[in-house]
């Protein structure tokens, strides 16, 4: 068997622009190989030939008898059979569309997870499309206002195709979108009920005025958004729709998406919301004396431009994208600080998730540079 250099040297992206050593260890040759066995279709392993950066989970390009394939391996307290299973179900609704998304394979149990000590497994044929996008951080943005004019086309296909999966928002999960505290007649009882259901993170906060703040931020940033919301059509998104999640073409289209371990039932201008805010803004380059210059109301208004071609937007949804896009972050963050206490218990993490995280990315659309982001973006899409 050939392999990757060995798995002792394999760094991950940070909550930073540094490579870290990761938490969960990268997969070895022997450990693949005795997964690989538990999918009859696989067959035999060859060799390993990248490991993912990703720092959530585990996840390696393997060479096999019968091509290639992604296995990723996941802590069974982030994702059990079940909480995969969600996922997938999700992922052949949509390749039942007509999307290109990951063929998951099947176990020998007859599930698309092997379970195996306190790891939970799944196994993809490698997507067709050049990840070009593999070894930058999430928060990085398209390299061209094309490649957010194509990613906005796809997610609106997304969104079509999207409409008659039936099932209910997933249970509450650490590293899952939710959408249960902006479009709340009482964002601040939701915001407490959310933390309640998560023990880890309710200990985290308890010392922090934390209900004091996420007050301060509701009433700076969410005037009149939960009435906006209210009649807003509920459905699955993918709610990580950033470049590294998307395979392309070579004529600069999407051909496939994947990473679907943050999708939930929100609405369709949540989703919107939040490809903005993980695209469009330079979060990384914050607080290094480039706060002025971050942000790229042009890419975010390709993306919409791009989102119009497959579906209608009115210049009110545009409005309802920029309301909702200084606090769509809000929840993902509480769940990023539960799963850095209650699965990782590291503190430290937790800390910059919601210093710099939750409070530092809203705070910024509380300046001069974000009211001018949100005003130009408003502007340029509904042109």
């Amino acid at each position: 068997m050939s392999s990757v250099a060995p798995p002792s040297s394999h760094l991950v992206h940070g909550m930073g622009l540094a490579l870290e050593t990761p938490r969960w260890p990268a997969i070895t040759t022997a450990e693949a190989d005795a997964i690989l066995r538990r999918f009859p279709a696989a067959g035999r392993l060859v060799g390993l030939r990248w490991h993912s950066p990703r720092p959530f989970s585990a996840a390696t390009l393997v060479q096999t008898s019968r091509g290639e394939f992604l296995l990723k391996r996941h802590h069974h307290r982030l994702r059990d059979a079940a909480g995969l299973a969600e996922e997938h179900a999700f992922i052949a609704h949509l390749g039942a569309a007509g999307l290109s998304v990951p063929d998951i394979l099947t176990a020998d149990s007859g599930a698309t997870a092997v379970i195996a000590g306190d790891w939970s497994y799944e196994l993809h044929r490698k997507a067709p499309g050049a990840d070009l996008y593999r070894d930058r951080p999430s928060w990085t943005p398209f390299l061209s206002h094309d490649h957010a004019r194509a990613a906005g086309a796809a997610l609106a296909r997304t969104h079509r195709a999207a409409r008659d999966f039936a099932a209910p928002a997933r249970p509450p999960r650490p590293l899952v979108a939710s959408f249960t505290i902006l479009p709340a007649a009482d964002p601040q009882a939701a915001a407490d009920a959310y933390v309640a259901a998560r023990p880890a993170l309710a200990a985290f906060l308890a010392p922090r005025a934390w209900q004091a703040r996420i007050a301060q931020l509701i009433d700076a940033l969410g005037e009149g958004l939960a009435d906006r919301l209210a009649n807003q059509p509920s459905l699955w998104t993918h709610n990580d729709w950033h470049p590294s999640n998307l395979l392309w073409s070579r004529d600069g289209a999407v051909r496939t998406l994947f990473d679907f371990g943050l999708a939930t039932r929100t609405c369709a201008v949540h989703d919107l919301a939040t490809a903005i805010e993980r695209t469009a803004i330079a979060w990384l380059d914050l607080g290094n004396g480039r706060d002025d210059t971050i942000a790229d109301a042009d890419a975010a208004a390709a993306l919409i431009a791009g989102y119009r071609t497959e579906l209608p937007l009115s210049n009110d949804d545009v409005e309802t994208v920029a309301r909702l896009l200084p606090l769509v972050h809000v929840e993902f963050a509480l769940s990023e600080i539960d799963y850095f206490t209650a699965i990782l218990a590291d503190p430290d993490q937790a800390a910059l998730a919601w210093d710099g995280y939750l409070i530092g990315h809203a705070d910024w659309f509380c300046s001069t540079p974000g009211h001018a982001f949100l005003a130009q973006l408003t502007i340029a899409a509904s042109a």
